[in-house]
């Protein structure tokens, strides 16, 4: 007699959907294609331009402006940024028709992979304004959170924000303590879903 041999069918792990599993966007960011179409791809009464090139020692240089058909009133700006891939750090620098400068250094994923710190500061010759903001982020897989420290002469206030993501579902939470007052100055929570080429945002 012949002995048959039976097997299980191999039961095959669905790469495609831990493909999708996406680290969702910071809370800024949130909503940001669809709002895209309203401040950059229709601008009625506005005329924008925008240029960007790249030197071979790795320099960006990104100038924009644009003109009000309307008042008249046109603004500007130039950006350069450089990066240092192989120590995750990158320097922006800006300055605009309104006179103020502003420098961000970032350093990502040195001290543990996901974690980015980051100070920005400005400052505007006119009238000698200074500002400066420390700001952390850490985002792995279904979840983006934020805490930054923005400095005042009256007290910092404290910015702190949360994004969940699962399945196309995003939800966010911020909120924002000034410490100078000692109340709350900003409490918001937004909802999202995308799909594809479909996005849909809302915010309270």
């Amino acid at each position: 007699s012949r002995a048959v041999q039976s097997r299980k069918p191999v039961r095959n792990i669905d790469t495609a959907k831990h493909a999708n599993m996406a680290v969702p966007p910071a809370y800024a960011d949130l909503g940001k294609s669809a709002k895209d179409i309203f401040s950059k791809g229709y601008g009625f009464g506005t005329v924008k331009l925008d240029l960007k090139t790249k030197s071979q020692s790795g320099v960006e240089f990104t100038t924009g402006g644009s003109s009000n058909t309307d008042t008249g009133k046109a603004a500007g700006n130039l950006e350069t940024k450089y990066k240092v891939k192989e120590l995750g750090l990158s320097l922006n620098q800006k300055w605009n028709t309104d006179n103020v400068l502003t420098t961000e250094v970032t350093l990502e994923d040195q001290l543990t992979k996901g974690l980015k710190l980051g100070l920005d500061t400005s400052f505007v010759p006119n009238t000698g304004k200074k500002s400066a903001k420390l700001k952390t982020g850490y985002k792995r897989e279904y979840m983006n959170v934020g805490c930054d420290l923005d400095f005042d002469l009256a007290g910092p206030t404290v910015h702190a924000a949360a994004v969940l993501g699962y399945e196309g579902w995003l939800a966010g939470y911020q909120r924002a303590f000034d410490t100078a007052k000692s109340k709350l100055a900003q409490n918001n929570f937004a909802l999202g879903y995308k799909a594809g080429d479909f996005q849909l945002h809302t915010n309270v």
